[in-house]
């Protein structure tokens, strides 16, 4: 965040290493990707393989994993990259998360050793991409009445079932599939060479372009006993999962908020209305000022519970307290600043209406925002309102 919209000295929070990670990222967002992402969003293309393999020699796949090559780094460094990287793209930053956050926590959090060594430092290295399949087709926000099965045939297991909107599915090699077994739900590490899987790719998506997103088709994979993720029984795995998910979403939506946000006041600046800058008129300030405001919040709040995090206090409702809210307040400011730039706004020449498209589906992925309020009412008021 510029000087000018650090309004509340964020910048004071950070220690030297966090300072340096987001300047990395910050770095690569906008030498590698800002200059083709306008292109890429177009065509509806990435060279995600490429980029992967640059990302890992960042050390951004699995940052704050420890071991297997992984960076281990605290929370908030973490974040601080998704927020930089969000700033570029949601799409790029759907790609680390989804890596070191599904796919790789997965396989860190509740692998066996040999799952954790065949696999991780490959994903670390951006050798190995990953995808994380539990969404279905009609199972999104209730993940409990998946249909994806894996039955027992002998020592193997055999899965049949599909899973919907996968990031990274047509391109991993790995893939972490959540399915229902005979003792509950069950995690199963995959590889996508495995005869009976396929990940045909989504088209004709409108949000989320510069990102590969696909279905996952499990037609009798036979896969090994030696498969199955062995400390993972239940909803509790996935759940685990995706909450290391949503946390790097806190963070990476004030990144994309905070990208429109400087585009608008830099607009506004140079676009004369009336024969004065757009920028000196007085409701054109009123919207910047609470864009701000609230752009400040988010980035306090990202922190502080980044903080909790880092000494193992962060609780789940907390997690949807910043999901709920950062990305609410993103695609708020979005469309504000997309009013600021009027017909402009909506030209790819400018990223507010790509940031725009792509915070519609961070709002309803990880959990959607009606999902996270029935998380916080239940923490209210101990009652479960999802049924």
């Amino acid at each position: 965040m510029t000087a000018s919209l650090d309004l509340v000295d964020v910048d004071s929070l950070l220690n030297s290493e966090e300072l340096a990670i987001r300047a990395t990222a910050r770095r690569f967002a906008d030498e590698r990707l800002r200059p083709q992402l306008p292109e890429w969003f177009e065509s509806g293309k990435i060279p995600a393989r490429e980029l992967a393999k640059e990302l890992g020699s960042l050390g951004f796949l699995g940052m704050h994993l420890t071991g297997y090559g992984c960076a281990g780094v605290g929370s908030v460094a973490y974040g601080l990259a998704c927020l930089e990287i969000e700033a570029a793209d949601s799409g790029m930053r759907s790609l680390v998360s989804v890596q070191g956050s599904l796919a790789m926590y997965a396989i860190w959090k509740y692998g066996s050793d040999e799952q954790k060594d065949e696999w991780l430092p490959r994903m670390a290295a951006g050798d190995a991409i990953g995808c994380f399949g539990l969404t279905e087709p009609d199972f999104g926000s209730n993940p409990g009445g998946m249909r994806t099965n894996a039955r027992r045939d002998g020592d193997d297991w055999v899965l049949n079932g599909s899973k919907m909107w996968i990031t990274n599915g047509s391109i991993a090699e790995v893939a972490v599939v959540w399915a229902r077994t005979d003792d509950g739900v069950r995690g199963f590490v995959v590889p996508t060479s495995t005869p009976g899987f396929s990940a045909p790719e989504i088209k004709n998506k409108l949000s989320l372009r510069a990102s590969v997103t696909s279905e996952l088709v499990l037609d009798d994979v036979r896969l090994p006993a030696a498969a199955m993720l062995p400390l993972a029984k239940g909803l509790s795995g996935p759940l685990g999962c995706l909450n290391e998910a949503r946390f790097g979403i806190i963070f990476g939506a004030m990144g994309a908020a905070r990208d429109c946000l400087e585009t608008a006041i830099s607009y506004a600046q140079e676009r004369l209305v009336f024969d004065k800058a757009l920028a000196a008129y007085q409701l054109t300030q009123a919207k910047l000022a609470d864009m701000a405001v609230e752009l400040n919040k988010g980035i306090l709040l990202a922190v502080h519970l980044g903080r909790l995090k880092e000494n193992g206090s962060l609780r789940p409702e907390q997690v949807s307290v910043g999901k709920l809210n950062n990305v609410r307040e993103a695609i708020a400011i979005a469309r504000e600043c997309r009013t600021i730039l009027g017909a402009n706004g909506i030209s790819g020449e400018y990223p507010i209406m790509r940031h725009a498209n792509n915070l519609e589906s961070v709002l309803t992925y990880e959990g959607t925002s009606e999902v996270h309020q029935l998380v916080i009412g239940q923490a209210l008021t101990g009652h479960a309102a999802f049924r």
